[in-house]
């Protein structure tokens, strides 16, 4: 019952149907913006009633924060597409990385309405919720980096990644006038993140208790 309409190609399932109402809502912010996506026009251009879309995502937040998942997925899709697995120098990665992330993200429509459209504090809670750090962590890990030499443990490594996304995520949301870009963005990155990156022995102690 919850699958009649659909354009007249219904779901094979349940989880091809949640897929469907994402790709509308993504459309539908393309579209509309954040703001004017709601369950409602969703519905209307999957050709269903509003109630099948409900049986899936109970909120218009909800299914936002379903979008921001995909969008964010595909953002690191495209990001592992660019950088390779070899690393000579992590600071130089980690750097270059940020500002690939901070110089692309206005060129991400999707991401970009979601932050700008109605919806910002949904997305920027999700930016750091623990599902976030583990795909940036993956992202670090994949690199042939040896993180024990360099002092991290899991914990350490997990706390790396929430505060290359707390700085992203000011940098992105609150740039400064005018934003910094190119070589002076790097330079600022490497002043103020790569000196976390140094081996355990050049680095401040861990407070113990």
């Amino acid at each position: 019952m919850g699958r009649r309409g659909w354009a007249g190609v219904p779901p094979a399932d349940d989880a091809q149907a949640r897929e469907r109402i994402i790709d509308a809502a993504i459309q539908s912010v393309a579209l509309r913006g954040a703001a004017g996506t709601t369950l409602s026009n969703v519905a209307t251009d999957l050709g269903v009633i509003r109630k099948t879309v409900y049986r899936y995502f109970t909120s218009t937040e909800e299914l936002f924060a379903a979008v921001s998942d995909a969008a964010a997925e595909r953002f690191v899709a495209q990001f592992e597409a660019t950088f390779p697995t070899d690393v000579d120098d992590i600071a130089d990665f980690v750097v270059e990385a940020m500002a690939f992330i901070i110089e692309r993200f206005p060129d991400e429509p999707l991401l970009m309405l979601l932050l700008a459209g109605g919806y910002p504090t949904t997305f920027s809670r999700r930016m750091m919720a623990p599902a976030q750090i583990a795909r940036v962590r993956t992202i670090l890990v994949n690199r042939r980096v040896n993180w024990a030499e360099l002092g991290y443990d899991d914990e350490m490594l997990d706390q790396l990644v929430e505060h290359m996304l707390r700085i992203m995520q000011s940098l992105i949301l609150v740039p400064p006038d005018p934003p910094r870009m190119g070589q002076e963005l790097r330079d600022y990155l490497r002043r103020w993140v790569g000196p976390v990156l140094f081996p355990a022995s050049q680095r401040v102690p861990r407070p113990v208790g």
